[in-house]
């Protein structure tokens, strides 16, 4: 078996559910952070971030190139990539810096709102592989690789038991929500496990831009999907003005065919798109069809593949 460390190729983890707050002896519970999702491969010379498609982030975040500097040993360690902005994580600061390429703007980005990285699990830990371990050791573990906090890391807290009352914490702040974890469970690359559960006070969701509507006053009506064993399901509209870069980007895609077997009404003028790009879409609840009350577009995101886009909830 290749050694993680050397090949440092790592597809994390990932939710399986989305369920409602509960208590459990069986579970811990921390903070959903707002943020990218991330992999740090440290050791006592230098940092590598990479994101969930294996992509080099320090050019993006250099504020966080010494971060290996608050650890003892070598270790890889995932966790959530962030940026604090009122006291609160911000999704679109974080999605906005991973699209930069200019390095002056980036330079001026990381003074005005310096990113962070919140580690909260460890898969390596000196020169072996640790997730075979049960997540109860692994965060054992992650205590001990760690020798500093600071502005830039931080090693993610978390409670046991009370999961509700933890919820309403999270509510209370208006925190995106928090994770079920179950206490004895292994960490399993690439795989979508029911052993983690979001459950979510902020509503948003993350889609498949399947292509877009035409509309009058300079906007259109993009339209979304999430994969259903394996499939591509429709899963409605969100608008978005023709002005800014996030619709040039989808605009740009090459063209093809309707996705579904019949055009559902609404889309009789769609322009269908090549399913390549995720979009990231809040609103205030869900109706009885599974459809979205007041949705609004809050951003592209490159960290994750459509194939990660799929209706999980339960």
């Amino acid at each position: 078996m290749a050694d993680i460390w050397e090949t440092k190729d790592i597809k994390p983890m990932l939710i399986g559910v989305e369920g409602s707050p509960f208590d459990g002896d069986e579970y811990i519970f921390e903070l959903k952070l707002d943020g990218e999702r991330c992999i740090a491969y440290l050791d006592s010379e230098k940092t590598i971030l990479k994101n969930k498609r294996n992509m080099l982030m320090l050019p993006k975040v250099p504020e966080l190139t010494e971060i290996h500097k608050n650890v003892n040993v070598r270790c890889i360690l995932d966790g959530e990539l962030a940026v604090i902005k009122g006291g609160k994580p911000d999704f679109f600061e974080i999605q906005k810096r991973s699209m930069m390429n200019n390095p002056v703007k980036i330079d001026m980005a990381a003074k005005k709102y310096p990113a962070c990285f919140t580690a909260f699990d460890i898969l390596y830990f000196e020169d072996r592989q640790a997730t075979d371990l049960p997540l109860t050791e692994r965060k054992k573990l992650l205590q001990k690789a760690v020798k500093s906090e600071d502005s830039r890391f931080a090693v993610s807290r978390f409670i046991e038991k009370n999961g509700i009352q933890f919820y309403d914490l999270a509510k209370q702040w208006e925190l995106e929500g928090i994770v079920a974890k179950r206490r004895d469970s292994k960490y399993y690359f690439d795989r979508r496990t029911k052993d983690w559960i979001k459950i979510k006070y902020l509503q948003d969701d993350d889609f498949v831009v399947l292509g877009y509507v035409p509309k009058e006053s300079s906007m259109n009506s993009i339209i979304l999907g999430q994969y259903s064993n394996g499939r591509l399901v429709y899963k409605g509209h969100v608008t978005l003005g023709v002005g800014g870069k996030p619709f040039r980007r989808i605009k740009a895609l090459d063209k093809t065919s309707c996705p579904f077997s019949k055009i559902l009404k609404g889309n009789e003028n769609a322009v269908w798109v090549n399913p390549e790009i995720v979009c990231t879409v809040k609103y205030m609840m869900k109706t009885e069809s599974g459809g979205m009350r007041q949705p609004v577009f809050k951003g592209l995101r490159d960290d994750k593949p459509p194939e990660e886009c799929v209706d999980n909830i339960i």
